[in-house]
């Protein structure tokens, strides 16, 4: 048991975690490290103390409170999970496809690359966490997506999810003829969870006035020299492309609204969700290498 030593305080224990791959990046911009990945961390939280009527006992919550198993909280930085929660959902959904990675494809679609029916979007690290919710809802919403992702199992598995053509990157001869493959006519979006050499190849596919989302830079956070070009700014021009960098927290005033859609997606059967579970807090950082590594297929997970 706690002693509490100020109204409205909450004791949270952990259940979850989420291994994200945007934490190296952030960790870098650090002046301590350890610190850092510390107050990265997202977890879902079980409250179980608490003098704060906002957080009853029982109660569930999302927070970046770091690398523990509990925490003592004033309630800030405390985000309740959506009171319709099924029960036959699961919680840890809050850190995936129902939570910022769920955020993240849905602001990328609809507020950055603005997707329209008809049209055609390639997702790499398409088997991700982000990356496989994208793809599902540019199908939702009517459209062609072609994915790329690193073994022959996340292949078949983005084919069971509907994507209309995926290629495994690491296997196929010409990176540029995969691409030419898939889609002869080119591309009008593209969602970049990956950047480096790849990407400049994607630019040479992309129509006319194409937009790309930028999201994430995997193939980059463990650099410890930053990598140098090739620099596409002719491609850019002459194809009048237009590319965005963007975090979820831009629309956090959205968020409860669009957590109902992606719930509601998932209810509906329109949203299938895949999470790579790692057992155990102290597994968590050979969980997080994983995940670099791209051991994981979907959200990586680590059950507390």
């Amino acid at each position: 048991r706690y002693t509490f030593f100020k109204v409205q305080s909450v004791i949270i224990q952990s259940k979850s975690t989420n291994v994200s791959p945007l934490l190296p990046g952030r960790v870098t911009n650090c002046t301590h490290r350890l610190f850092c990945f510390n107050i990265m961390l997202l977890f879902s939280f079980r409250v179980i103390q608490s003098k704060n009527p906002a957080f009853p006992v029982g109660s569930h919550v999302v927070s970046n409170s770091g690398w523990r198993t509990h925490t003592l909280s004033d309630g800030t930085g405390l985000t309740p999970i959506l009171p319709e929660w099924p029960k036959d959902v699961s919680l840890s959904l809050a850190l995936g496809a129902i939570g910022m990675p769920g955020l993240t494809a849905v602001y990328g679609i609809e507020d950055v690359l603005g997707l329209q029916k008809g049209e055609t979007l390639l997702v790499n690290a398409a088997a991700g966490a982000v990356g496989s919710v994208v793809g599902q809802i540019a199908k939702i919403k009517g459209c062609k997506v072609v994915g790329s992702a690193g073994s022959d199992a996340k292949v078949a598995y983005l084919k069971e999810l509907g994507f209309d053509e995926v290629f495994n990157y690491k296997t196929v001869g010409s990176l540029e003829e995969a691409l030419r493959k898939a889609s002869p006519e080119g591309y009008d979006c593209f969602f970049e969870n990956v950047g480096g050499p790849s990407s400049d190849v994607v630019l040479q596919q992309m129509k006319k006035f194409g937009r790309i989302a930028v999201c994430g830079s995997i193939s980059t956070y463990n650099d410890s020299e930053p990598q140098t070009g090739p620099y596409p700014y002719f491609t850019m021009i002459f194809k009048e492309l237009k590319m965005e960098g963007f975090l979820q927290s831009r629309w956090e005033h959205k968020h409860p609204e669009t957590l109902k859609r992606l719930l509601a997606w998932v209810k509906e059967g329109k949203l299938q969700c895949r999470e790579h579970v790692t057992k155990g807090f102290e597994n968590m950082p050979a969980a997080f290498m994983g995940m670099l590594q791209g051991e994981n297929t979907g959200k990586a997970v680590v059950a507390v």
